[in-house]
């Protein structure tokens, strides 16, 4: 496998194939990395939400949004996501009648119709799709109107203290530990250096309010995180 190059425009191939071989592993070495906060983080995430009906679980990786989402008020997900063994190997954390559809696609092609989700959640997916503007617009093309987008992931720090935090921590302990669980030191390696070529979230909420969203963003703690809320503008859905 080739180690895909952070912030490449033709990295999509690469990374897929990537999250393919992490997948089996994929769970135990984010409880690993993150002491288990990240279960804490996307609680707060779908906290956010609100409490839609139908919703997009966006870049589903292994589905643990769309479980929490199932466990909660939400009566339908779609779970999109690029890699084939991330899906699967999420689809075994639910029964045979639970309503939940899962989607091998691309989120800057969506394959749902305009207005047809309530809301949309992405976690730590975003920085890995390339074009990130036609994957916003996609989100607003599908989402109704008056609709939250949450979007948790790690952006490029933009202060002091995350930038230490997260220098220091996804520099030596993330490729380490991360490789050892995996067996792909590269695979981390990669993850991090997806942070540093990624936005900050202020410009992130930037590019959405360029696509018709009302949004804003806040650190988790510790502040390496952020979480960021957006509503669909009622008049129209991209720029």
């Amino acid at each position: 496998m080739s180690s895909p190059i952070a912030g490449d425009d033709d990295r999509a191939p690469a990374v897929e194939a990537m999250f393919d071989q992490i997948a089996p592993t994929y769970d135990r070495a984010n409880r690993v990395l993150s002491l288990g906060l990240d279960q804490w983080w996307r609680r707060s995430a779908i906290q956010a939400l609100g409490n839609p009906k139908t919703v997009l679980d966006l870049c589903a990786g292994t589905l643990d949004l769309s479980r929490i989402l199932l466990d909660g008020s939400a009566e339908q997900v779609i779970a999109i996501d690029f890699s084939a063994e991330m899906l699967a190997h999420g689809a075994n954390k639910f029964g045979p009648d639970e309503n939940i559809q899962t989607i091998r696609a691309d989120a800057r092609a969506l394959p749902l119709n305009d207005d047809s989700v309530d809301g949309i959640v992405a976690g730590f997916g975003l920085r890995n799709v390339p074009d990130l503007p036609r994957a916003i617009t996609e989100c607003a093309r599908v989402l109704r109107p008056g609709g939250r987008l949450v979007v948790l992931d790690f952006f490029r720090p933009s202060t002091a203290v995350s930038r230490l935090l997260q220098g220091s921590y996804n520099r030596f302990i993330v490729p380490l530990a991360g490789g050892a669980i995996s067996g792909s030191k590269e695979a981390y390696r990669y993850l991090e250096k997806s942070i540093g070529a990624f936005m900050s979230a202020d410009e992130f909420v930037a590019l959405l309010a360029e696509h018709g969203f009302d949004a804003q963003h806040r650190s988790m703690f510790p502040p390496v995180a952020n979480l960021v809320t957006a509503t669909r503008g009622e008049a129209e859905n991209g720029p």
